[in-house]
């Protein structure tokens, strides 16, 4: 079964930056899938689910037009609770950080601009907690 990371944000020049980094540090272990909001990530991950690819961990913008990130994190979580979160953000709102840690098992948010070495870390530990529930 492919196992695939998820990008999540409303800037096309963040989600190129990082397609540029997690294909350099991780190779193409994982597939790498790309989307510009929300609505368009949960579609995705539907169309995914539904073709047996499996969705290991989804990094995600909170600050986006329509559903914001803790929403969609809420949301992935109720369908699909094994799945590392990763909220990356510039701006976001602490109430809704801590809402996501509670309600979607928000595995940890980095701020923008963000260290590629320190995200890639951040997603390898989400994979091996992953490894031990499972």
């Amino acid at each position: 079964m492919e196992k695939v990371i998820l990008c999540i944000d409303d800037e096309k020049i963040i989600l190129d930056s990082l397609r540029i980094q997690l294909r350099r540090e991780l190779g193409y272990q994982y597939g790498l899938e790309l989307a510009e909001n929300a609505e368009d990530g949960l579609a995705l991950m539907e169309e995914l689910t539904d073709s047996g690819v499996k969705v290991i961990v989804i990094v995600t913008d909170w600050l986006m037009p329509g559903m914001k990130g803790d929403e969609f994190l809420i949301k992935v979580h109720k369908r699909f609770p094994g799945i590392v979160k990763i909220m990356l953000s510039g701006f976001v709102d602490e109430a809704s950080v801590a809402r996501a840690y509670k309600e979607a098992n928000l595995f940890k948010c980095l701020r923008k601009p963000w260290e590629s070495e320190e995200l890639v870390r951040t997603i390898r530990e989400g994979l091996n907690q992953l490894d031990k529930q499972q």
